[in-house]
């Protein structure tokens, strides 16, 4: 069967790219299952109605190594066909995560021909107290052995995946390992890493960095101010000075960064669709952890702020450009994210104009709110909660988000390629949290503000996206909002609504008026309210009291 479309890809905006899916740009509404669900098609036959009605049209799933190639040379991918062809059934796109040497900053997946030859894969050791190593469960990155057995096995699953696939798009993308890193270490303390650490950086990794210094992620420039000046040949110490894990993050982070540019150049060769690993976070002020509301968690959940404390040498933003320059069949970092701020975090990630992709994230309701700002603002091409297989439709709160975002999917693709300054996501939640409780942006002649929706007197949680429409008007989608409209002219006075419509909208995506709004709805002109999911009118009549605070 012949393919007449392009395989998905990635196609750049104004200021982002966005992912292209027979020729039309597409949003994932995703949700990345257990670990373990995608390894059987059995399984995933109990899970695929329930998916389609949380309005998922994505959805994230492993494939490891240890399934495909049991024995060395001889590959096996019949759980995971079966996986794409239930997929098709139902309507839902793929994507891959390539549980190959590394997850999780371990190597749990690899074949167990991997786990049991020590001598050609060997392990990261970790230096415990007293001068004593201990062997961690974790293929070494300085081993080319390792990387070319994991090529191998990566460049089979790409070129199975076209064979199989590239008529039908199903599966869209691919992520390349899954959290690299060490844990319990900064750096691997075997003989081969100490004799490489003391060598100097590679000579093309300083240049690019000098090179391309103004370009570098803040949070490289803010840590390393001074490698852009350095001359000669530095070793790893001299160039990124300070604490010595500061440098050893760096130095696994180039291994690790060039042991995935191997594998993912071996697949890309095979079949090109896009490419991308993801992150376990770091932090450097534990307080702008979202942690409200949660006790009882071990610190290792948001991260840490020492190397090895997280895992030492993944993409974090201070190694990112590390990663882009080692790994150029990579399409993007995505980035992990539970408990960090969340805004600072989508820009963090949307460094260098690569899009943002949020591949694991909470799958409660405080999660379901922020994918507003992450697709509004941000210009997402996906936001994935994790485990959503845990979840029914009925109980989820993104069948509901999903739900509106797929039938305005069309509207908000166009503002993100073309108009990306005319649309803003946001997100209120419960009264009392340390989240901001009001939004402001300038849309040209108007500045607006967005606060959260008090419907007579009842402050509620809510989100949304705002988007400016050509003829100057104002698309308003979600729940639980008002906004305030200011003209950004001095010599104006007044600034009111002139009309109001709320809007139907059909299978294709037109919209159509369904009701003019006026009165209560816009106070009179004053603000347009989006109301909340479950307002209170109690014992008020049309025109009883009203709170705004």
């Amino acid at each position: 069967m012949s393919n007449t479309h392009r395989p998905p890809h990635l196609r750049k905006t104004k200021t982002s790219s966005q992912l292209i899916v027979n020729d039309e740009p597409f949003l994932m509404l995703a949700a990345e299952l257990h670990n373990s669900s995608l390894s059987s098609g059995e399984y995933m036959d109990t899970v695929w109605a329930e998916m389609k009605k949380m309005n998922i049209n994505t959805l994230l799933g492993s494939v490891s190594w240890e399934m495909i190639e049991p024995v060395e040379g001889q590959f096996d991918f019949d759980e995971l066909d079966k996986c794409i062809v239930g997929a098709r059934k139902y309507g839902l796109r793929l994507v891959l995560l390539y549980f190959g040497s590394f997850k999780n900053a371990l190597s749990t997946y690899v074949p167990g021909w991997v786990k049991k030859d020590i001598k050609r894969f060997p392990r990261v050791h970790s230096r415990e107290a007293g001068g004593q190593l201990k062997t961690q469960e974790l293929l070494s990155p300085f081993n080319p052995r390792a990387w070319e057995a994991d090529a191998k096995a990566f460049a089979a699953l790409m070129r199975h995946l076209k064979e199989v696939d590239e008529a039908h798009s199903t599966v869209l993308m691919v992520q390349v390992e899954n959290e690299t890193g060490l844990l319990g270490d900064s750096r691997d303390g075997s003989k081969i890493a100490n004799e490489l650490f003391k060598k100097p950086v590679p000579k093309e990794l300083l240049q690019h960095i000098q090179q391309r210094y103004e370009n570098l992620h803040p949070a490289f420039q803010k840590r390393f101010p001074d490698v852009k000046s350095l001359s000669g040949s530095p070793t790893w110490e001299e160039a990124f000075p300070g604490d010595i894990s500061t440098a050893e993050e760096m130095f696994m982070a180039d291994a690790y960064s060039k042991f995935i540019g191997h594998v993912s150049k071996a697949g890309k060769a095979e079949y090109d669709i896009p490419f991308y690993v993801n992150v376990w976070l770091n932090f450097d002020d534990a307080s702008l952890l979202d942690t409200e509301g949660i006790s009882g968690l071990p610190p290792i959940v948001g991260g840490g702020a020492k190397p090895g404390v997280y895992p030492s040498g993944g993409p974090v933003p201070h190694t990112m450009d590390i990663y882009r320059y080692n790994a150029p069949s990579l399409d993007f970092v995505g980035v992990d994210l539970y408990l960090h701020d969340y805004e600072s975090v989508c820009v963090d990630y949307r460094h260098g104009g690569q899009p943002l992709f949020i591949p694991e994230q909470k799958r409660d309701d405080k999660g379901a709110r922020r994918v507003w700002l992450a697709y509004g603002t941000y210009l997402a091409i996906g936001c994935s909660p994790f485990g959503i297989d845990s979840h029914t439709a009925a109980e989820s709160p993104f069948t509901k988000t999903y739900g509106l975002l797929a039938s305005m999917s069309k509207h908000i693709l166009e503002a993100q390629a073309n108009r990306p300054d005319d649309m803003m996501g946001f997100f209120f939640d419960e009264m009392g949290s340390k989240e901001k409780n009001q939004w402001v942006k300038q849309f040209g002649e108007f500045e607006l503000t967005v606060e959260r929706s008090f419907v007579f007197g009842k402050p509620t949680p809510g989100a949304g996206m705002v988007i400016r429409q050509d003829d100057g008007s104002f698309l308003l989608i979600g729940w639980g909002f008002q906004v305030t409209f200011k003209s950004t002219n001095p010599k104006s006075t007044f600034t009111g609504i002139l009309y109001a419509e709320e809007k139907k909208v059909d299978v294709n995506q037109n919209l159509t008026t369904l009701r003019v709004m006026n009165g209560d709805e816009t106070r009179s002109g004053a603000f347009y309210i989006m109301p909340s999911e479950d307002p209170d009118y109690g014992e008020f009549t049309e025109r009883g009291p009203f709170s705004q605070n």
